[in-house]
């Protein structure tokens, strides 16, 4: 556990965090400095979402503020791995064009403040031969720019166009510590060969203690896996790793529903109102083979749990897509809220087969991004998934309607986001 925290201490920037004080003036209103105001795109007329925290207030980002873009630029790839998307679901392989991308690209010129620029989705974006390209042109407009890769791909030439190109943040999918764990998952890659790469590419990048681009590995968590967490952390910052995101595995096929490690989280989400589930506050202990058993009994137990003045086990009904502001642009141009409404696809959830289709605002070849964002049934969905008042599947699952996201009990039309698993801090994305 020390090596975890001294990892962690050293992947910060070594500067204290500055404090933001907001005020209260004659009137009785509560003003923000400008900083949280640009932060959060606090515009004249926005409406902001307030939770009454235990000893605080939550404010939510407005659903009108767009502050991060997914773009997938192909949903082909050069590996077959065992949780991929696509062995849930018959769609034609694509790759975006060139007058697709320019019709974001013109669509994100329009957009103050600009959005942070992210290149992944389902396929292997450097399998696309324009991917650094776009890199470059989505930076030069000011942006910050991230992507993901499995990392089989990133050669010394290709390492040393992204650091050109600009990128910020390059996020590397590992899920072994092994060559056999690793392989076991991610079929037709080897991991000596994505190391060699990972580790290179840290070499040829510039800037010392704080180079760029900034390196992030992302973990899906799998009963075949979870042993080797600990390896994969230590080889992270080995490699200079400073982000690192755990996910839970997607069942896309009935054999992956074997390798859930949340079941019983499932089972013990709890949908009483927050007033009346009952709170336990927990102090910072050592987490060791004596307090183990009892800690994990303790947030186990159906409680609120409080740990050093922060929520353990998060918020359920809580779409990040839409807390962070996201749009997903897939590789033809059709716009959705996020990943999962990108592509219809089935997974499995209470054992059964689940049909999630797709959700298409529309295209950025018809409209431009600011119009799609701001297109205002896109608006009142966010809305409707920020307040989340769709049925309990994921906890219940009892009737046919939890089968699809057509509908639920609660009489919710298409999409009914219910039996989203990303909403309740099961699987999260970087």
């Amino acid at each position: 556990m020390s090596d975890l925290l001294t990892w962690a201490l050293k992947s910060q920037t070594p500067t204290t965090p500055k404090a933001e004080w907001a005020r209260v003036n004659a009137d009785g209103h509560l003003v923000l400095p400008p900083e949280v105001v640009a932060q959060l795109g606090l515009r004249p007329g926005a409406e902001v979402r307030l939770e009454t925290l235990q000893n605080g207030l939550r404010l939510h980002r407005p659903v009108t503020h767009l502050a991060k873009v997914y773009i997938e630029p192909t949903i082909d790839c050069n590996l077959d791995c065992v949780t991929c998307f696509r062995h849930g679901w018959d769609e034609p392989l694509g790759r975006m064009s060139d007058e697709t991308f320019a019709a974001i690209l013109a669509g994100l010129r329009e957009l103050d403040p600009l959005p942070t620029i992210y290149f992944g989705g389902i396929g292997e974006p450097l399998f696309h031969k324009r991917t650094v390209e776009w890199i470059a042109a989505a930076k030069a407009l000011g942006a910050r720019v991230e992507m993901i890769t499995n990392g089989t791909l990133l050669t010394e030439r290709r390492g040393q166009q992204l650091m050109e190109a600009g990128l910020d943040l390059l996020w590397v999918s590992i899920d072994g510590a092994s060559p056999e764990s690793y392989a076991d998952v991610r079929l037709g890659a080897e991991l000596p060969r994505v190391l060699e790469n990972l580790s290179r590419f840290r070499k040829l990048r510039k800037g010392g203690h704080f180079a760029k681009p900034e390196i992030g590995v992302a973990f899906v968590a799998m009963k075949r896996n979870i042993a080797d967490l600990p390896k994969v952390l230590k080889l992270s910052r080995e490699l200079g790793a400073r982000h690192f995101n755990v996910s839970n595995v997607l069942p896309v096929t009935e054999d992956l529903q074997q390798e859930m490690l949340y079941t019983g989280a499932l089972r013990d989400l709890t949908y009483l109102p927050a007033r009346e589930v009952p709170r336990l506050s927990l102090p910072k202990m050592d987490f060791n083979a004596l307090t183990r058993d009892a800690l994990i009994q303790a947030f186990q137990s159906g409680f609120s749990v409080n740990y050093a003045g922060h929520s353990w086990g998060g918020a359920n009904d809580v779409c990040n897509y839409i807390e962070s502001g996201t749009m997903s642009i897939a590789w033809n141009g059709d716009v959705s809220p996020c990943w999962p409404l990108m592509h219809t696809h089935q997974s499995y959830l209470h054992a059964k087969p689940r049909l999630n289709k797709s959700h298409v605002i529309g295209n950025v070849r018809d409209r431009s991004v600011s119009a799609l964002w701001l297109d205002p049934g896109y608006v009142a969905y966010r809305q409707k998934v920020q307040s989340f008042g769709f049925a309990p599947c994921t906890f219940c699952g009892g009737c046919d309607l939890s089968e699809s996201n057509e509908e639920d009990c609660y009489a919710n039309a298409f999409p009914a986001c219910g039996g989203c698993l990303w909403s309740q801090g099961v699987i999260q994305c970087p």
